[in-house]
């Protein structure tokens, strides 16, 4: 297999992408490229290797299957290692990781927006009230998800799966920008940036040299 991501200091979907490859236990090749670079818009431009993800980042290759979109590539992983590996054994827990996942996917655009993903940042923003409504859902699925279905382990489900991969992004969010968060949520946090996989992007994620100047945010008093 062959996994296309975006830079690793800002690529939040990316990020997922890596985290489910890393998950399903399978070998995979790592491409790591600069999406605001002009050899990577050339390349999406004049090839077609790149469709139809439209050159979007990640793109998944296993053999003649094309996947891309971090959530169909966790499903397609699943399908492949057995969707234990990624969901809550139980009908109950496992509903409720999905909708989490389902939601993470599709919404918090005011957060996305005023915070976006950088890992080498420390920085001080004045948070709007769409922002924080979005801060307080996520953390008060994170409060009901280890709270009900979280005393086997130190994540979200107890164990890592899916919702932790797709919540990653956020821990890295809430960290860059700090967010001020409850004893639950600041130990869950540590136990995610602490996993070896997020450390492993962390420190590739310091280690790059490409800027993007749109996920620069500026510091606000």
């Amino acid at each position: 297999m062959k996994l296309i991501i975006g830079n690793k200091n800002y690529s939040s979907w990316s990020l997922r992408g890596w985290l489910a490859v890393k998950q399903s236990g399978l070998s995979f090749e790592e491409l790591t490229v600069h999406i605001d670079g002009d050899d990577w818009q050339a390349m999406k431009a004049n090839s077609g290797e790149f469709q139809p993800s439209a050159g979007k980042v990640p793109v998944l290759w296993d053999d003649d299957v094309v996947v891309w979109d971090s959530l169909a590539i966790m499903e397609y992983l699943a399908d492949k290692v057995g969707r234990d590996r990624f969901w809550p054994k139980a009908d109950e827990p496992r509903a409720m990781a999905r909708a989490m996942v389902a939601e993470m996917h599709s919404s918090y655009l005011p957060l996305r927006r005023a915070c976006p993903m950088n890992m080498r940042a420390q920085i001080h923003l004045e948070l709007t009230d769409d922002v924080r409504a979005n801060i307080v859902r996520i953390l008060g699925l994170w409060a009901e998800a280890r709270a009900r279905y979280g005393k086997g382990g130190p994540f979200l489900f107890g164990t890592f799966g899916a919702a932790d991969i797709f919540y990653a992004p956020i821990v890295s969010r809430f960290l860059t920008y700090g967010i001020g968060v409850p004893g639950f949520a600041q130990a869950y946090m540590q136990a995610l940036w602490e996993h070896d996989w997020m450390a492993q992007w962390r420190e590739a994620a310091l280690a790059e040299q490409w800027t993007i100047q749109q996920f620069e945010v500026s510091e606000s008093a």
